[in-house]
């Protein structure tokens, strides 16, 4: 697919893998929509890629809606990309038994799960509506899994499920929109050094750089 003068709304751009991203997709020609709720960081991103941004919540449906207008009065639309999203550590009973906080659970599912449902389903009607190219293609929508979904740890268990409905997402929604000429792909990171991970104390970061088998660092989100 020619990406030259094309449109994408990126979400959870403002940082790490969503604000990658958007400066790659920049750099190949492309007028990126930035959209995060961090509306301050959105407009740094936008501003450097020469884009433009929305500030606003992926589980609020009216703030996608939004973002993807926006991206679509921007050029021909034919991307979005999912990169908003979070983790949580919770075990299934905590160390004094009780069991895991249920409202983490779905804060969770909501931001991961949902936030990526509500931005695949408003882009995909927006970009079903555009001119296919020569192939047939219209566009491409790429949902953000994580390596947890198939390798969850122990605490990841609200990570690990929002995840894995990406994934189980991701097959279903790829075959009903074929049919408009549109592809669904999902990918599945390790681990990164995203401003999730940076949070972390600095040996607790290190450590889990140790642990990947090769090379024994965190992924570096610009490469």
């Amino acid at each position: 697919m020619d990406l030259r003068g094309t449109s994408a709304v990126v979400t959870g751009a403002a940082s790490g893998l969503g604000a990658a991203t958007a400066r790659a997709l920049a750099a190949e020609g492309v007028t990126v929509t930035v959209f995060d709720r961090n509306g301050e960081g959105a407009k740094e991103v936008a501003d450097e890629v020469g884009g433009n941004h929305v500030a606003g919540d992926v589980t609020q449906p009216d703030d996608c809606q939004r973002a993807v207008d926006q991206a679509a009065e921007a050029g021909t639309l034919r991307l979005a990309v999912n990169c908003a999203g979070t983790g949580w550590v919770g075990r299934v009973i905590n160390r004094d038994g009780t069991p895991h906080d249920p409202g983490a659970f779905e804060f969770i599912q909501r931001l991961n799960v949902i936030g990526t449902f509500n931005v695949m389903t408003r882009a995909a009607a927006a970009i079903a509506r555009t001119e296919p190219g020569e192939d047939g293609e219209r566009g491409l929508i790429v949902n953000t899994a994580s390596v947890a979904a198939f390798d969850g740890q122990i605490g990841q268990l609200a990570y690990s499920a929002s995840k894995g409905a990406v994934v189980g997402m991701t097959l279903p929604a790829a075959r009903d929109l074929a049919v408009v000429g549109i592809r669904v792909v999902a990918i599945a990171p390790g681990l990164f050094d995203t401003p999730l991970l940076a949070s972390l104390p600095e040996d607790q970061r290190r450590a889990l750089g140790e642990s990947v088998l090769f090379p024994k660092r965190l992924g570096d989100p610009e490469r």
